[in-house]
Formats: C-alpha cells, sequence, structure tokens
C-alpha cells in the first residue's frame, strides 16, 4: 500500500519573508537617515570649497569633533567604569533586611536590562556631555594658539592672555570634570546600594570595604575639583562685575582673595581625608574636614568679607576703592579704544551773529538733509522701475567723488522682491531661474534735492546710467534675495534669465550666469549633486528640471552677513552691510569684530542692548546682534562680498590686534593684510557704527579721568532717547563735518549726551564724533582715521540737547502754522533725523521736513527745513533761507542747488502694473499746539490791507486745493504740474500767516 507524502505547510516561507521585510526596512530607514545628513553636510563641504573657505570648515569641524570625543569618552568612561565597579564589587550574600528585601524588587525588575542599561545610560551621557564639549571649540582653539598681549593686569602681574585664552577654557575643564565626577559618583553609589554594598538603614557597617573605596576616591576627587574652582576664582575676581565697578574692589583684594587660597587648601586637606578613610574605614576625619570647609567656608569666604566691607570699607569708600575704581577706568578705555579720545572743552556759544557760520562754510554746504531712513519710498517710486525689485527700508550713506569733489550720498541696491509678483508668476521656475539677480544701485547727493523735493539722483535706472561709470550691476548676492537660484546654462540656448526690463527688446532682456568663467556657487551638472540640493530643499524640481544643466550652478546662503559668518565663525558682524561700487564692482561692506569678555578690571556691556536705537527697531536690513557680553571689542576685520560673484574677501584691519593674530594662526591665508586694500575701496570704509555706540555708551561715564570723578558720579551722562520716535535710543549719524582742533572737514560718525542720573533734562552735555574717513592711499588708512573727539560743554551750559530742540521746532507758533497747513487734506508730515553740528562756535541743530499723501501712493517729498541754533529758530523751503533766518539775516554761507554742481539722472520708468507702496511707519503726526514762543525769524512778506479774516479763510481754501492738486500730481508722475501746486501753496501759507497775524495783532 503506497501512501502519498503530506505537503508541507506553506507558511514557512512567508515567515521568511516577513523575516526578511523588517531588516529591509531597517536599512532603508537607516540609509534614508544618512542620506539627508549627507545632503545637508557635504553641500556645505561644496559650498565652502567654492569660496575657497574649507578649511575653515574643515578646522572647526575636526576640533568639534575631537572635543565631542573627547567629552564623550570621558563621561561615557567614566559612568560605565563607576557602574561596573559598584556591580562587580557588590557583596555576594547582602543582609537579610527588610531594606533589602524592598531592594529585591528592583534587583529583580532591571536585571533583564542591566547589560543594556550599563551601556546606553554611559552612552546617552557621553553624548550630551560631547555636545557641551564640541561647543567650546573657540575657546579650545584659543587656549592652544592664542599669543602673548604684551600687557599685564595689575594685580598678579600675569599677561592679559592668561585672561583671554586661558583662563576661560580652564574654568570650562574644571566644570566639565566636575560633572563627570559627580554623575559617575551617582551612578556608582546608586549601584552600590541597589545591590547591597551601600546601605542607609540598619545596625553594624554600612558599607562594604570596596564601596567604601569607590564612595572616599569619588568625592576626594570632588574636593579637588573644588579647590581647583576656588583657586580660578581669584582669577576670576578680577572680571567679576561688582556694585561699584567691573574687576577686584578693596574687600575683594584683602578678604576674598586670601579666604579664596584657604578654601583651596582646605579642599586638598579634605580630599587627602577622604582618601585616608576609604582605605582605612572610619568617615570620622573627612565628616570633620567637611564641616570644617562648610564652616570655612561661611566664615572665612562670606563672613569676613562681608565684616571687612561693612566696617572697613563703607566709612571710607572713596579712599579705600580709589586704587581698583582707577584700574577699572584705565582697563575699560584699553578695552575699548578709549585711550587716545580728544576732550575739547567747548564753550558754546548761544547767540546767533551774522556771517557766524563763514569759517564753516564747507561744512554747512554739506549737511545731509536726505533722511536715509524716510526717503526709501521715493527711491522705489522713482527707481524700482518694477515691482519684482525694491529697496530696503533704510539706505545707506556713503561718499563719492564727484566731478572732483567728495560728496555725501544716500545709496540702496535695486534687489529682487519676488513679493511683488502675481500669485500666478509665483512658479518654481520663475522662483528660482527666471527671477534670479537684482539690477544696478541708485545713489542721491545727500545735501541736496530736486526742486520739488525729490531726490537728487546722480545715479539711477535701467540700464544704470550717472556719475559712478560702468560697474558691474547684476546683483546675485544682496539682502533679499530668493532662498536659492540655479543659474547658467548651455552656449546653445537661448537665455532664460531675467537680466532687466526693455521696451525695446520686446519686454525684457534675458541673460545667462557665465558659469564657464565664474564659480559663484557649487555645481549642480550631475546627478549625485543634485539629488543632494534636492534634499536640501526640499525641491524634487532640481532633479527633473530641464533648466539644470551640466553648466547649472546653484546660489545660495546669499546674504552678506551669513556669508561672512560661516567664513569668519569667529567675528562678531557690525549690524549693517552697506554697498559700495569700487573698480567696477558692487561690493557689500561689513566691519568685523573680535571680542571677549574676560579682560581684567574692564566694564563689559550687552552688545544688543547698546547697539539698539531707533533706526534699529524699525529696519529690515540691520541685522539685530546675538545677546553678548563683551569687555573687549577690535574692529579687526573689513570683509567684503562682491554682490555679482559671491566672493568673499577679509581684510585684516588692526593688525596689532592679539585676538585676530591669534585666529590668523587658527586660518592662516583666509584674511588678506591691509597692505592688500587698494585705494578706491579705502575711499568706501569708514568707521563701523556698533563700535562706536559701544563706545559712546561706555563715554557716558568713563569720559571721566580719575577715581574721584568716577566715584562721585556727578557728572555721569547718558545718550538722549530719538525725539523724532521718543521710543529708543537716537543713532548715530554719519556727516561731513570739521571738528574743533580739524584742519578740514572729514567724514565722520556723531553723537551727543545730555545729563544722566534721575532727570529729565535735555541740555546738551557733550558732543562725540569720530574721523570716519580712512583715505584713498592703498593698503594704508590716512593719519587721524579713528580719532575720536568730545566737546565737553560748560557744566552750567544751557544749551538746548536734542529732545528740546524738539520741543521748541513743535512749539513754535510759525512752526506749527506751517506744518498744520501742510497737514490738512490728505497729506502728512513726516520729520527727519534731527542733526547735530558744532559749527559758528555753537551747536547747530538740522532737521528735514517732508510731505507725503497720507493714502493712495505714498513717498515722501522734502518740503521743508528747520533749523535751530540757542532758542532761535528757522524754518524755510531751503537750507539757506533757515539759515539766514536764524543769523540774522546771513549765515556767511551758500546752499547747494540742484543742476548748478549737481547732474540728475531721470527718474526711472513707473511700472503701471507695479502695486502701490505704502509705508508702514507713514502716520499721520497729531497737530501739536504751542506751549512757548522761541525767538524766529520772519519768513513772510507784510499781507495787504483788507478783511484779514476773509483773507484768512480763502488762503486755506487756496492751500487746500493746491494740496490736492499736488497730489494728483503725485499720482500721475507730472512733475511740472506738482511744481506749480506747490508754488501755489507757498503763496497761500505765505497768506494765511500774514492774515492769522494780523488778527492776533
Amino acid at each position: 500500500m503506497t501512501f502519498a507524502p503530506t505537503p508541507r505547510p506553506a507558511a514557512r516561507p512567508a515567515a521568511r519573508r516577513r523575516g526578511a521585510l523588517i531588516p529591509t526596512l531597517v536599512v532603508l530607514v537607516i540609509a534614508g537617515i544618512l542620506l539627508m545628513i549627507t545632503s545637508q553636510v557635504w553641500t556645505e563641504v561644496l559650498w565652502y570649497d567654492q569660496l575657497g573657505f574649507v578649511d575653515v570648515l574643515r578646522t572647526e569641524w575636526v576640533t568639534r569633533g575631537a572635543l565631542f570625543v573627547a567629552g564623550f569618552l570621558l563621561m561615557a568612561g567614566a559612568v560605565y567604569a563607576s557602574l561596573q565597579v559598584g556591580y562587580r564589587t557588590r557583596p555576594v550574600y547582602a543582609p537579610s533586611t527588610p531594606e533589602q528585601a524592598s531592594l529585591d524588587q528592583y534587583r529583580e525588575m532591571i536585571e533583564p536590562l542591566r547589560r543594556i542599561v550599563m551601556l546606553a545610560a554611559p552612552a546617552v551621557l557621553g553624548f550630551f556631555a560631547g555636545a557641551a564639549a564640541s561647543a567650546q571649540w573657540a575657546d579650545a582653539l584659543l587656549f592652544l594658539n592664542g599669543g602673548q598681549f604684551g600687557q599685564t593686569d595689575p594685580q598678579y602681574g600675569l599677561d592679559l592672555s592668561f585672561f583671554m585664552f586661558d583662563l576661560p577654557i580652564l574654568r570650562f575643564v574644571v566644570s566639565f570634570l566636575m560633572a563627570v565626577v559627580v554623575i559617575a559618583g551617582i551612578a556608582g553609589i546608586a549601584t552600590q546600594y541597589l545591590y547591597g554594598g551601600l546601605r542607609i538603614g540598619g545596625t553594624g557597617d554600612r558599607t562594604t570595604p570596596a564601596a567604601r573605596v569607590q564612595l572616599g576616591v569619588t568625592a576626594a576627587l570632588v574636593m579637588l575639583l573644588i579647590g581647583a574652582n576656588y583657586w580660578l576664582d581669584q582669577y576670576s575676581l578680577l572680571t567679576k562685575a561688582g556694585e561699584l565697578i567691573q574687576g577686584a574692589s578693596y574687600s575683594d583684594v584683602n578678604a576674598v582673595l586670601p579666604s579664596k587660597r584657604i578654601l583651596t587648601a582646605v579642599a586638598v586637606l579634605v580630599a587627602v581625608l577622604f582618601l585616608v578613610a576609604a582605605f582605612r574605614g572610619t568617615w570620622r576625619l573627612p565628616a570633620i574636614g567637611v564641616g570644617l570647609m562648610v564652616v570655612s567656608a561661611v566664615a572665612i569666604g562670606g563672613i569676613y568679607p562681608a565684616v571687612v566691607q561693612r566696617f572697613q570699607v563703607a566709612p571710607n569708600e572713596q579712599e579705600a576703592e580709589s586704587e581698583y575704581i582707577q584700574r577699572n577706568i584705565d582697563a575699560t578705555k584699553a578695552a575699548f579704544g578709549l585711550e587716545d579720545v580728544e576732550v575739547i572743552p567747548y564753550d558754546a556759544a548761544t547767540e546767533a551773529e551774522a556771517g557766524a557760520l563763514r569759517a564753516d562754510a564747507e561744512t554747512a554746504a554739506s549737511i545731509r538733509l536726505l533722511d536715509p531712513a524716510i526717503v526709501s519710498p521715493s527711491f522705489r517710486q522713482l527707481q524700482q522701475n518694477k515691482q519684482y525689485y525694491d529697496f530696503p527700508d533704510t539706505l545707506s550713506v556713503d561718499r563719492y567723488v564727484i566731478d572732483g569733489e567728495s560728496r555725501d550720498t544716500v545709496i540702496a541696491v535695486r534687489e529682487l522682491n519676488l513679493d511683488g509678483l502675481g500669485q500666478d508668476q509665483r512658479t518654481w521656475v520663475n522662483d528660482h531661474t527666471v527671477f534670479t539677480h537684482g539690477f544696478g544701485v541708485v545713489a542721491a547727493y545727500g545735501n541736496t534735492t530736486a526742486a520739488d523735493g525729490r531726490p537728487a539722483f546722480y545715479q539711477g535706472g535701467i540700464p544704470s546710467e550717472g556719475s559712478l561709470g560702468d560697474y558691474e550691476p547684476r546683483i546675485y548676492f544682496g539682502q533679499n534675495t530668493p532662498e536659492y537660484s540655479i543659474v547658467g546654462a548651455p552656449d546653445d540656448t537661448e537665455p532664460w534669465e531675467l537680466d532687466f526690463p526693455d521696451d525695446e527688446a520686446g519686454g525684457q532682456v534675458n541673460t545667462s550666469f557665465p558659469t564657464d568663467e565664474i564659480e559663484a556657487g557649487p555645481s549642480i551638472g550631475n546627478l549625485w549633486n543634485q539629488l543632494l540640493f534636492s534634499l536640501k530643499f526640499g525641491s524634487e524640481q532640481i532633479m527633473f528640471s530641464d533648466r539644470v544643466t551640466e553648466e547649472s550652478q546653484i546660489l545660495f546662503d546669499r546674504d552678506p552677513h551669513d556669508r561672512i559668518e560661516k567664513v569668519a565663525p569667529y567675528l562678531t558682524l557690525d549690524s549693517r552691510a552697506y554697498p559700495a561700487v569700487v573698480d567696477g564692482k558692487v561690493l557689500w561692506i561689513v566691519d568685523g569684530y573680535t571680542t571677549g569678555d574676560t579682560y581684567p578690571y574692564s566694564a563689559s556691556r550687552p552688545l544688543d542692548d547698546v547697539t539698539a536705537d531707533a533706526l534699529t527697531a524699525t529696519s529690515d536690513t540691520i541685522a539685530a546682534l546675538a545677546p553678548q557680553e563683551v569687555s573687549y571689542i577690535r574692529n579687526s576685520v573689513k570683509a567684503t562680498v562682491d554682490a555679482y560673484t559671491g566672493e568673499v574677501t577679509l581684510y585684516a584691519w588692526d593688525e596689532e590686534d592679539p585676538v585676530l593674530a591669534a585666529w590668523q594662526s587658527i586660518f592662516p591665508a583666509t584674511i588678506e593684510p591691509m597692505s592688500e586694500i587698494d585705494g578706491e575701496l579705502m575711499s568706501h570704509l569708514r568707521y563701523p557704527e556698533d563700535l562706536f555706540k559701544v563706545q559712546r555708551n561706555l563715554l557716558a561715564t568713563y569720559h571721566v579721568d580719575t577715581a574721584a570723578e568716577y566715584y562721585s558720579g556727578q557728572d555721569f551722562w547718558r545718550n538722549p532717547q530719538d525725539p523724532v520716535t521718543e521710543s529708543q535710543l537716537q543713532p548715530p549719524y554719519y556727516l561731513t563735518l570739521q571738528m574743533p582742533g580739524q584742519d578740514d572737514p572729514t567724514f565722520s560718525l556723531t553723537s551727543t549726551f545730555v545729563p544722566g542720573g534721575n532727570t529729565d533734562r535735555e541740555v546738551l552735555t557733550g558732543f562725540l564724533a569720530v574721523d570716519a574717513e580712512p583715505g584713498s592711499t592703498d593698503g594704508e588708512p590716512r593719519e587721524g582715521y579713528g580719532q575720536l573727539r568730545l566737546l565737553e560743554l560748560p557744566r552750567n551750559s544751557t544749551v538746548p540737547g536734542p529732545g528740546q530742540v524738539q520741543n521748541n521746532f513743535d512749539a513754535s507758533p510759525e512752526v506749527s502754522q506751517n506744518l498744520n497747513l501742510l497737514r490738512q487734506g490728505n497729506s502728512t508730515v513726516r520729520s527727519g533725523n534731527l542733526l547735530t553740528l558744532p559749527v559758528g562756535g555753537g551747536l547747530l541743530y538740522v532737521q528735514p521736513v517732508y510731505v507725503q499723501s497720507s493714502q493712495g501712493t505714498q513717498f515722501p517729498l522734502l518740503q521743508r527745513v528747520l533749523v535751530s541754533f540757542g532758542d532761535q529758530i528757522g524754518f524755510a523751503e531751503t537750507l539757506q533761507e533757515a539759515l539766514d533766518q536764524v543769523f540774522e539775516g546771513d549765515a556767511g554761507v551758500e546752499d547747494v542747488q540742484p543742476g548748478e554742481d549737481a547732474e540728475v539722472v531721470p527718474d526711472a520708468p513707473v511700472d503701471p502694473d507695479a502695486p502701490e507702496v505704502v509705508d508702514p511707519d507713514a502716520t499721520a503726526e497729531p497737530t501739536t499746539e504751542p506751549t512757548t514762543e522761541p525767538t524766529t525769524a520772519p519768513t513772510t512778506q507784510p499781507a495787504p490791507s483788507g478783511d484779514a479774516r476773509a483773507r484768512l479763510d480763502a488762503a486755506l481754501a487756496e492751500a487746500q486745493q493746491a494740496i490736492e492738486a499736488g497730489q494728483s500730481a503725485l499720482a500721475e508722475q507730472d512733475w511740472v504740474a506738482y511744481g506749480e501746486a506747490q508754488d501755489r501753496l507757498q503763496a497761500a501759507l505765505e497768506a494765511a500767516i500774514a492774515a492769522e497775524q494780523e488778527l492776533e495783532g
């Protein structure tokens, strides 16, 4: 009898297939994670390599990696060893107690996972420790490469490099080792307790010999590290913030410092006692030692310094602290470059006399009337050209030689603004391959305007034309660019990048970036790079678009700040990047600082706070500084970014800075010497704003020279609030002026001071200016660049400060009447920056006044100029007229009129498809009722006889009609009609004022 074989169940192969599925999924997930990491890492390598700074990335990553490994191994190794020692030295038989009975349950629960826990716990802790260690890469590199300062501290006589380069990393190492020992000790103690080597309750010995050794050695290490902390504390005293000064005070030096040394010795002694206890079996001696240390810390480290402060220092504080206050003054001035401030007593005149400005005629004629924080809408309306271009909210101030004369200039780059495109046009192709760059710069004279109040442009239009000559106008790198752009195309392909709009060329001219000649970004001509960048930007179109060819390059991280921060991560960058046309190229210029926070005895300042002002609060292009306390700062580097190629160049500016020298040894060949700066680039460099803000903040206190002056504090100053916004500090202003002691006017950065303390008085106490003009010599700044000059006014001075001057303007009946009339209808009056100039033996204030529509198309036009000298006020259509009103009819200055020595280029055609530009900061100002009547020179002719009331009503009606006619002309870009309307408005205002004065008189 034959039996057929029984078929096997088909389940086994299915089970094998299911078994292979999970490993396959795991492999795919791991591969996907690795690919995503690669897409971020390798694309960064490509970016740095293309710029020529891959050594910077390599050095940083290698240092970070080495520190991570060291931190990981230290923490993970210590915790793992502590766990293993606790487990392997556990007692074979634990005493039978209720405590151990309850622990038996936990041991049974943990035992199946013990091996995993003993590996996973150290690994997790090691990962976090490694991450903390890797963050110290900069301090570690400075420790290894820092040189000598050549200066010593006043307490220990150590070279300052110890405090700047060594002390920060030493403190970190001690704190890190403390964390390692404490965490490893806790892990070992917990293991000993769990397995019976350590008991809390019961009788007899509560520790096994092995547990006692582990506990004693751990405690000894902790005490040694506490002693090391005490030892380092004596040096950190010189950098700590006290109630009176930064640095060690009398009680610190004479009480705290000795106590730190005593506590160091006590900690070492207690560590020895713990080691003895670990092998001799009694905890009595270390317990006594710990008690002694606690008592010492309270008595010697706390009570004794407090007693010295209360009974020895406080009754004689000025004399006791005098030496240490002087240390603070001297160190602060050295650390912030304030040692050579030229202090000039300035008994400012307050009475205006005829011809008083004749000696300062060049300065007065250069007064900047164009406010870069206000006129951006005018640049947009008159030079934007197309809706996909834009200008920043705050423009830049520079100077250019026009017809042989240096002219202060307001300049801006015409950058891309993809938000100006309609939603239907926002496709991937348009956003990343068509609209790839902006086009050209627009420049206007700073000290004059066109006849109707518009900026007087001497460079503008598309294609760009004007006085700056030929230059590369394409802006591929700037402050407002797409996240990424793909540029370049084969030679036999029709270009598809929009270059500029042109009616004669069918609407636009296209171009292709010459990727065969210039490397502006990493190549994406191969499939591997296309895959990585597709993952980086989450854009599959990079993989599949026909516009990504072998010639294509991808441009990203295009903001000047971003590019410089990446290639020079050791620099703190000035918050402003400004454009300049240099050698036929548009360059973005950014100032770089080396900083530190451990300069002994120097005052420290939070950079983000002291550099904030009314301008940074509203600007869209002034980058906010990250929170950072600094007690040392140098403008060590001038950096440029080519707006066309993206090339980043770093120039050493302060070649005597020890911190910069250290970084140059770390990153050799990445910083060019100053000698490589050519004369044309030199002429557009300037003294940086943020450094000046820090210095003016410090000089409000540290303009005093002696400890007695500092201690009394009666002569401390402050920087005034911005009188226009009344919400933030008044920003410093770039002006061309001649300070007392200077032979000629120079491009300068200026600020003012008013009394400090608990007072709201706004009289002027000081005026600060720095020579911001480095000249135009190759590789060498001119003598005098960077010289700070401080005008100190007499302490009984009554020269009005900015707030008082603004109040006088607002309260003047003549001014308020004119401004109220200008506000009628759909007009808004905007006050420009209030400039201060030391001319005519006193202080002259100048403020431009702009008028713009309050709805619809809005852009400001300069219509009036306010001037103040002492208590005299001038208010007129031109600066010369306003000055003459103040200085008895003749200020001694000839006004610069547009069209005489100012070449003005025509406005760009207005794009009919462009959306209305509404200035978000434009708000109607409330009418200010006059409260006082300062002396004001007359601005109108006597009114003719007749019914004054009827003439006033008729004049107001005529003014209203003129305003409406002017607004209509603005909307239609009819400048002839607008000029006629302004003439009508001026005549109506004069008639109205005359009629009102007749009614009042």
